[in-house]
């Protein structure tokens, strides 16, 4: 069975689409068309369901699928153990993280990582944290550099790096600003602006009310905490957001007897053996400004 075309052809499942499948494999779009009808031929049945231009797995489709992935991943592991024979730190290195790290707390990691290992081409996919793990567990990405989740995954590597602790805030005008001795319960009778209650931040805030058994009211949800803190600062609500992005606009509530705080770090598949570029970069993250080249 040709490499070649199972990776067309795992790239055609995951994009839905052929044309993008073929921006990635730098083909034209009838060439991966041809290796997916070779790949139908040989063996003796379709593969993508295509109505109009929308594009499904046929249930042998959905069979190969892990198969091809895992022949995929093998081929990348055996690719990057003959390049570490080497000793050079070179090749790709594929990165998820989110908007939020890759703003705030990954520039001078690139930029001192760059600089120590030249030859390495870095590939930064911006995310939400939920959806960089599964990009980790189904292989599609090497590292992640994410918000960790509050729950552990067996099968993914979690390795700590910054404490980051969390504030409640709201806009200058907003009447919680004015008052003092502010408790949970003070809270729960304003509307939040909050990120999903599907994330890892919107989880720990969602547990802490349901801990105090409080309703909690979101008016207001996104993932994007530029805009959140945007929306907060003209009083749409009060909101929980990292330490690290107050500023005059806003102003830190004090709420008696709660602390909460995430932790933000690399994972990386348990049963996924680090290439040398990505040993490097981690022990960049893991020790700034002290790269042993």
């Amino acid at each position: 069975m040709d490499t070649q075309n199972l990776k067309a052809f795992t790239l055609v499942a995951e994009t839905g689409s052929f044309s993008l499948a073929a921006q990635k494999l730098h083909l034209t779009q009838p060439a991966v068309s041809k290796r997916i009808a070779l790949l139908e031929e040989q063996l003796g049945a379709g593969l993508f369901d295509r109505i109009g231009r929308n594009i499904s797995l046929t249930e042998a489709g959905h069979a190969l699928l892990p198969h091809a992935r895992a022949v995929q991943q093998e081929l990348d592991a055996a690719a990057q153990s003959v390049r570490d024979l080497s000793g050079t730190v070179a090749g790709q290195l594929r990165i998820a993280t989110s908007h939020h790290i890759g703003l705030h707390r990954l520039p001078p990691v690139l930029s001192e990582f760059s600089s120590a290992y030249g030859e390495v081409q870095i590939e930064i996919d911006f995310m939400d944290s939920e959806q960089a793990y599964e990009l980790i567990m189904h292989g599609k990405a090497e590292l992640a550099v994410v918000t960790l989740a509050p729950v552990r995954e067996a099968s993914i590597v979690t390795l700590p790096l910054w404490p980051d602790p969390l504030d409640f805030m709201v806009g200058r005008h907003h009447p919680l600003a004015h008052q003092a001795g502010l408790q949970l319960t003070s809270l729960g009778e304003h509307t939040a602006i909050l990120p999903g209650l599907n994330t890892y931040t919107g989880q720990i805030v969602a547990g802490l009310f349901d801990q105090h058994q409080l309703t909690l009211q979101v008016s207001m949800a996104t993932n994007y905490l530029e805009t959140i803190r945007m929306m907060a600062s003209v009083g749409l609500g009060w909101t929980v957001l990292p330490r690290t992005m107050a500023d005059e606009s806003l102003k830190i509530l004090q709420i008696k007897d709660v602390a909460i705080e995430r932790t933000l770090g690399i994972v990386y598949h348990r049963g996924r053996s680090l290439s040398r570029a990505a040993r490097a970069f981690v022990e960049v993250l893991s020790n700034p400004a002290g790269v042993a080249r």
